[in-house]
């Protein structure tokens, strides 16, 4: 009735629907450009960084060589002769990042799929908080309970595996497996967050669509919700990935800080670590040279944001 008497008012005024059309146009305008704004400044920020990054990093390879930092071995920049070699470091993050995420990321997705799919409210209570309060400790205490619980136990493994061995250099559980594991407990809520919050976007057709063909609701779960939710749990992983390589306050503190190559019971030295160790009395190319190390982890997560995108489209474009 109203609607009718609404209609019949508007026709009688025209100019009234001519204000309301300005009106709503003028708030869409508004609204685009705001929008427009904040899109433009994430933009320009991240330009900014990469820019400030390459100015800052860039002087340092054109002093010492391209060749000399990436595949020098030798990491010595206040010694007599210095040496700036980063290749050891580069693949001890390369190795511990990929370590983490082949830990984390089995466990942080079948953890959100419980969440979404199997736990019912009581249980999924008490997880989530869990996840939550996982997220929120700082890395810091993450370090302070490498040192007083993964350390000891790493000590009495690396003890029993190299007792024998007069070669071996013990690192007091200080080692990359160490590093590996601490990382891969601070990227689980990570994963575990955002892969959740893919897999409950997922349509509920796709899931309807799998049952009434037949399939269990395991058959569902594994190869209809989650090849759906492939992009989300993606962005997990990328996420993951950028939180493992940029940590240095934990893995200062359980990988030792020597550099050497990445094998399990080394001990070992991250780029992040690096820059966060020498920052403070650094001076001159050895300055210049850690900002070369953070435009190596900046060069490093583009790369594996870039890859991941490309096998994520690859694999949407194949499937359809």
């Amino acid at each position: 009735m109203r609607e009718g008497m609404k209609t019949k008012q508007n026709m009688l005024c025209p100019g009234s629907v001519m204000a309301d059309r300005k009106k709503k146009a003028v708030v869409e305008g508004i609204a685009q450009a705001v929008f427009g704004v904040c899109a433009s400044f994430v933009i320009l920020v991240t330009a900014s960084i990469t820019v400030y990054m390459i100015g800052k990093g860039a002087s340092a390879f054109w002093k010492v060589g391209v060749k000399e930092i990436l595949f020098g071995t030798v990491w010595k920049p206040t010694a007599e002769k210095p040496s700036y070699g980063i290749l050891y470091m580069i693949l001890t993050s390369a190795v511990g990042t990929g370590l983490a995420v082949l830990l984390s990321v089995p466990i942080g997705v079948l953890t959100a799929v419980f969440l979404a799919e199997a736990a019912d409210k009581r249980l999924a209570a008490v997880v989530k908080p869990a996840v939550e309060l996982l997220a929120g400790i700082p890395s810091v205490i993450y370090g302070l309970l490498g040192i007083s619980l993964l350390n000891p136990l790493m000590y009495r493994l690396e003890l029993a595996l190299f007792r024998d061995s007069p070669g071996h250099r013990f690192t007091g559980g200080a080692n990359l497996l160490s590093a590996a594991l601490v990382l891969a407990v601070m990227i689980l809520p990570t994963v575990i967050n955002i892969s959740e919050a893919a897999i409950r976007g997922v349509q509920p057709g796709v899931r309807a669509a799998s049952l009434a063909l037949g399939g269990s609701r395991i058959q569902t779960i594994f190869c209809a919700v989650l090849p759906a939710a492939k992009s989300g749990i993606v962005t997990a992983v990328v996420l993951g990935v950028g939180r493992a390589v940029g940590e240095a306050m934990a893995i200062t503190l359980v990988s030792g800080g020597c550099v050497n190559p990445p094998l399990p019971f080394y001990s070992v030295r991250f780029l992040a670590t690096a820059i966060v160790s020498e920052m403070g009395y650094s001076s001159g190319l050895h300055r210049q040279m850690l900002f070369a190390i953070g435009l190596a982890l900046l060069i490093f997560i583009m790369a594996v944001n870039t890859a991941l995108t490309k096998i994520v489209k690859k694999g949407a474009e194949n499937g359809g």
